[in-house]
């Protein structure tokens, strides 16, 4: 198995990563919203949409 984010060898006590670096660059990115799971539900959908729109009317 290879490192997701480096594509190393992977190494038991990290993995599905190689090293610990590799296991906290994942969870920063999991923080940041790098990644995201997209919801189903229609009040996310709708939060969306306003916060756009909050975000648009804004001055930079």
């Amino acid at each position: 198995m290879t490192c997701p984010i480096c594509a190393e060898d992977t190494v038991q006590a990290y993995r599905p990563f190689c090293s610990k670096r590799c296991a906290d660059l994942d969870l920063a990115k999991w923080l940041n919203g790098s990644y995201a799971v997209p919801s189903q539900r229609e009040e996310d959908a709708e939060a969306d949409v306003e916060g756009e729109e909050t975000a648009h009317s804004r001055p930079h």
